[in-house]
């Protein structure tokens, strides 16, 4: 059993992966981020973020105890769950009103796929520089200390993110005549 709680702690093996396995395991994040796009419904993304998020908790508090380490640098299943909490806004954003994800195929824009590149690059940033309170939720016990600073460095890249998108909004009521591509 304890095989199988590291194999899923460690991404399926890809946090043995040198250099950055942090780095590596947010890729994987990435991957499950279309996944989750796939199911087409706000609710069942939001549902399968909370899911994955409380199965990191128990996993990587679970390999933590095997591996005898405070947060191993191989444990990255809290990189690989917390990711999707980086698109949670831009998942609200282009599924309201109808609580509808736009297929994954309109998502595929230039655009939008610099979108994802920013949001990736903001979380390995914010994961890395650990800004308070990240830094400091890495003291809570067990799972919960492992997940809630991945979590935290998500939040702060939808809350840079989210002010990014007020500035561009207010740009275009203050200068109607600035001709911006529409979103789609």
């Amino acid at each position: 059993m304890t095989t199988v709680i590291l194999w899923i702690a460690q991404g399926f093996g890809v946090g043995r992966l040198k250099p950055a396995p942090g780095t590596w395991g947010s890729l994987v994040g990435m991957v499950l981020v279309w996944l989750l796009m796939l199911t087409g419904r706000t609710w069942s993304y939001c549902a399968c973020v909370v899911m994955g998020l409380l199965l990191s908790v128990c996993v990587c508090g679970q390999a933590e105890k095997i591996l005898g380490v405070k947060d191993h640098q191989s444990i990255v299943l809290d990189e690989i769950t917390a990711v999707p909490v980086c698109f949670l806004g831009p998942v609200m954003a282009v599924s309201l009103p109808s609580g509808k994800i736009p297929p994954v195929g309109e998502l595929m824009t230039t655009r939008n796929l610099l979108l994802a590149f920013g949001l990736f690059a903001s979380f390995r940033l914010f994961d890395i520089w650990k800004p308070w309170p990240v830094r400091q939720s890495q003291q809570l016990p067990g799972g919960l200390g492992v997940t809630a600073d991945d979590v935290l460095a998500a939040v702060y890249v939808n809350l840079v993110w989210f002010l990014a998108y007020l500035s561009i909004l207010m740009e275009r009521r203050a200068c109607p005549h600035i001709a911006f591509q529409s979103a789609g």
